[in-house]
């Protein structure tokens, strides 16, 4: 067994979260942390999604993330999924932008047959010839169903519109030319290239000790890593992003008919700063808050329940990596349009001028902790929280102090924020309409 070298302890964290952070010497980190809940799971992160595709392979993370579940020289397709039923634990993946990430849940007795094979599946994916164009039809109408969403057709149109040139512009599926066109090496060469130790975050939660687990996952690594050819280099590459692009000087506006609407669609959206500069995304997550997430909201307040413009409406300050997306969606009667955008844009412009109130403000950090505590119920919560955060900013404190940043947000950061990163007169609106209809005017 692997010898269990000093850990260190996320210091000065709420006694809700205890987690330990181990780093071995190949640049795995695995974070750990025993809870009294009958499970344990694995999680295990990338900091590798679509934006550190090239547009010749656009969708090659999301398709890989499939293929990870065909085999490896040492298990053929479906015997890991058939390992985990047979134990009844579960386990998923999913891939965004900035990450990939897989996971296992398993009894407490059953984790330390299961997990060393979650991860052999993950760092030893064979990417076998045949099951590449099989899992390749797979992933064409997984782009054609989500073609047929009206929300996903809104949402697209709406990241096309936020980003002129940075990867966040396009679809984590890829168009379907460049499925079409992707091979099997190219994959291989993909997972190579990535999948490697020091990209990697492995987060351990449940009731088994500490140092078991990291035992446990250690061990599995170390047994994987040995049947895997070495990578021509340890270095990652770098990934090709864009320059931060500046906010919106106007109006940008798109609109488009689609017949396949009952009701019309609306999207506003403002360039904001992403989880690099994490210090700035706190007033805007609360004034997302504060305009439009529960019914005492000012939109919902406003724009439904009042006025009953809309069906529907939400915000949300969206960080991604590099840059973010202010992002405000409503649900609404095509002839409310141009009276909604109108309201969304009053109501940040008195932003800019009044300063949001202490009962509004004391309600979303309310709502922010209860929220933390509430996230943090089961092994998979805990999992996803430390994995995100140390995959994407390389650090835990930001994950367990956001209720105390949250908390110390006073009105004039809000008015502030707004200010400097939501115009009411330059922002980009995505409209679609149900049915052929004049041009929606400006507010």
């Amino acid at each position: 067994m692997t010898p269990i070298p000093t850990v260190l302890e996320a210091s000065k964290t709420p006694r809700l979260n205890a987690p330990t952070v181990h780093r071995l010497p190949d640049g795995l980190t695995i974070v750990a942390e025993q809870v009294p809940v009958e499970a344990v799971n694995l999680s295990l992160w990338l900091g590798v999604g679509s934006a550190v595709e090239s547009d010749a392979i656009n969708g090659m993370a999301h398709f890989l993330e499939h293929m990870v579940f065909k085999g490896t020289n040492r298990l053929q397709s479906g015997e890991f999924e058939r390992l985990v039923e047979q134990r009844g634990a579960v386990t998923n993946a999913a891939t965004s932008q900035d990450y990939t990430h897989y996971y296992i849940t398993t009894a407490p007795q059953d984790f330390a047959s299961l997990a060393p094979h979650q991860i052999e599946v993950v760092l030893n994916a064979a990417i076998p010839d045949e099951a590449f164009e099989r899992e390749r039809h797979v992933i064409l109408e997984e782009i054609r169903r989500a073609s047929d969403s009206p929300q996903r057709r809104t949402f697209y149109r709406a990241m096309e519109m936020s980003f002129e040139r940075s990867p966040y512009r396009r679809p984590v599926l890829g168009p379907t030319s460049v499925i079409e066109s992707l091979t099997a090496q190219q994959m291989r060469d993909f997972h190579q290239t990535w999948y490697q130790p020091q990209s990697m975050t492995a987060v351990a939660v449940g009731n088994l000790p500490v140092e078991q687990l990291i035992e446990i996952v250690a061990d599995g690594f170390a047994q994987s890593r040995a049947q895997r050819p070495a990578p021509l280099t340890t270095a990652l590459p770098k990934p090709p992003l864009a320059e931060l692009e500046p906010q919106f000087p106007t109006i940008q506006r798109y609109e488009q008919t689609d017949p396949t609407l009952q009701q019309a669609r609306l999207v506003m959206t403002w360039r904001v700063p992403g989880m690099d500069s994490l210090s700035q995304t706190y007033a805007l997550d609360v004034l997302a808050s504060v305009l439009a997430q529960g019914r005492t909201s000012r939109l919902v307040r406003d724009l439904r329940e009042d006025r009953r413009l809309v069906s529907g409406i939400s915000a949300s300050n969206m960080t991604y990596t590099h840059q973010g997306v202010f992002y405000i969606s409503a649900q609404l009667p095509a002839e409310n349009l141009a009276a909604v955008e109108q309201a969304i844009a009053h109501h940040i412009r008195r932003l800019h001028s009044e300063p949001v109130t202490e009962f509004e403000i004391q309600r979303i950090r309310t709502l922010v902790a209860n929220r933390f505590v509430f996230g943090n119920e089961t092994p998979g919560d805990r999992a996803g929280l430390y994995g995100y955060y140390h995959s994407i900013v390389g650090d835990l404190q930001p994950a367990m102090l956001y209720p105390t940043h949250i908390q110390s947000v006073e009105a004039a950061d809000l008015t502030a924020a707004a200010q400097r990163y939501l115009s009411p007169d330059a922002y980009g609106v995505v409209i679609l309409k149900p049915e052929a209809c004049p041009p929606t005017p400006d507010p």
